[in-house]
């Protein structure tokens, strides 16, 4: 196993993801790929399901609720199964005074072990980066951008 695939890189990948994804412009994929790994953290043991919260600003004004997931020393929330109504407790409103320990990892650090994590088949894809964009130039000169009124001509 590749020593950054431990518990607590992993639980620290999904912090990052999941902290950069709340104000990402795209977001659903940071979020798919939070869950796919938490979902495979549960599914090998190395995490838990603690009970249900209360969504803070459901959708609709309807009430709904997630799951609570502890790995390691972090907790996340996740959307809920049918089944996890039957078995987890209902935990009510979300503890504000509780907050996940203050780590840093580079984002793509982050996607790269979480995607070697989930598809640990899959050669990592050559993504292009993100080239910066041209800053259009105005087609007026400069000499007629700073004059002070119409009549300066």
């Amino acid at each position: 196993m590749d020593n950054r695939l431990t518990p607590h890189n992993l639980a620290v990948a999904i912090y990052t993801v999941n902290r950069h994804a709340k104000t990402a412009i795209d977001k659903k994929a940071l979020y798919h790929l939070k869950n796919e790994a938490i979902k495979k953290l549960l599914d090998e043991g190395k995490a838990q399901k603690i009970g249900l919260h209360f969504v803070e600003n459901p959708q609709y004004s309807k009430q709904s609720s997630t799951v609570l997931v502890e790995c390691g020393d972090f907790l996340f929330h996740t959307l809920p199964e049918k089944s996890d109504f039957d078995t987890l407790p209902h935990l009510g409103e979300q503890d504000q005074s509780y907050r996940n320990p203050k780590e840093r990892m580079n984002l793509r650090t982050a996607r790269m072990i979480l995607d070697k994590y989930v598809h640990p088949m899959q050669q990592p894809s050559k993504q292009p980066l993100r080239k910066p964009q041209k800053m259009e130039r105005s087609p007026m000169s400069n000499t007629s951008r700073f004059r002070s009124s119409y009549f300066d001509s």
